[in-house]
């Protein structure tokens, strides 16, 4: 049996050949160039086209090339297959200091510096005092997040599905009427929730409109989580304070795109946690022989929640 790696439009050579010389060469295949469909039993994948699935007849396992696993199109495989993610501790703390930063760039006035120095303009403006941020998801990625923002000085509150016992770090809210309580507290939204049908254009025009005007939003979720139209008319009414943006619909973002041109907007090129190559090698490996073993795996998500 073997392990397929799915994964278009990315350079995949240092992670085939690692995993290779921990499986041995005859036990990885790469699509397109698939040599024993048949013999195929576990796949990696991101952004795998749809009728892959109908070509592996003998697939018993699918792992999730990134922390989330909405590049794989759960509905378009089998509904009995186990599905896994690739969880990084170090990718959490990359991320958490990621978001520490926008926040502070953002509250040091940053992005209007940095459009001043291009026009030559000489103008200080005081520090903003603003140091609430409202995290939209609480997972492990929210929980290291919280943390280091808890740790340099900021009040964090933070919505889920479900009730959470609040913490000297964190309030927590849920609900409709939690959700519309924290937006208007926030200075800073975050958005780290999964992709899901519930999620996707969760920044909208009405949520926007809770927020208060001087409020900076931050997405290091999923590019869909965001309605681009609303946030960047949200921006241009000055209704926000500004916007980080790491994610977006379109990867690489259009060079026309609005977003480029659009003042305090920080715009970054999806790399505010990159899953490190060993990490990735280590846990797929560990599922591979798993599976093999008819273990149960590591890191499988809940199918019907969609993480």
């Amino acid at each position: 049996m073997s392990l397929l790696l799915a994964i278009p439009n990315r350079n995949i050579e240092r992670l085939e050949a690692q995993l290779q010389a921990q499986l041995g060469a005859d036990k990885v295949q790469v699509w397109p160039n698939i040599v024993d469909a048949e013999g195929v039993d576990m796949v990696l994948g991101w952004q795998v086209p749809e009728e892959l699935w109908s070509q592996l007849p003998n697939v018993r396992a699918v792992m999730s090339f990134g922390a989330g696993v909405d590049g794989l199109n759960l509905a378009a495989i089998p509904a009995h297959l186990p599905v896994g993610r690739i969880v990084d501790p170090e990718l959490a703390a990359d991320m958490a200091e990621y978001v520490l930063t926008q926040v502070l760039l953002h509250k040091t006035n940053m992005p209007r510096y940095m459009h001043q120095q291009e026009q030559q303009v000489w103008r200080p403006k005081r520090v903003r005092s603003y140091n609430r941020v409202g995290l939209l998801g609480f997972g492990q990625l929210g929980q290291a997040i919280a943390k280091r923002l808890s740790a340099n000085g900021c009040s964090v509150m933070a919505y889920s599905n479900g009730a959470k016992t609040d913490s000297d770090e964190v309030q927590h809210f849920h609900g409709e009427l939690g959700l519309n309580t924290m937006l208007a507290q926030s200075d800073y939204l975050v958005c780290i929730l999964p992709l899901t049908e519930q999620t996707r254009g969760i920044i909208n025009a009405d949520l926007l409109a809770k927020l208060p005007d001087h409020a900076v939003v931050i997405n290091v979720g999923r590019g869909a989580h965001v309605v681009e139209e609303d946030l960047l008319a949200a921006l241009q009414a000055q209704q926000l304070g500004g916007a980080s943006l790491d994610v977006f619909n379109q990867e690489p973002l259009p060079a026309e795109h609005m977003f480029w041109q659009t003042p305090n907007l920080i715009v970054t090129p999806h790399c505010s946690a990159l899953s490190r190559i060993d990490t990735v090698v280590e846990q797929v490996v560990t599922n591979y022989q798993r599976l093999q073993r008819g273990e149960a795996w590591l890191h499988c998500i809940d199918r019907q929640r969609q993480y």
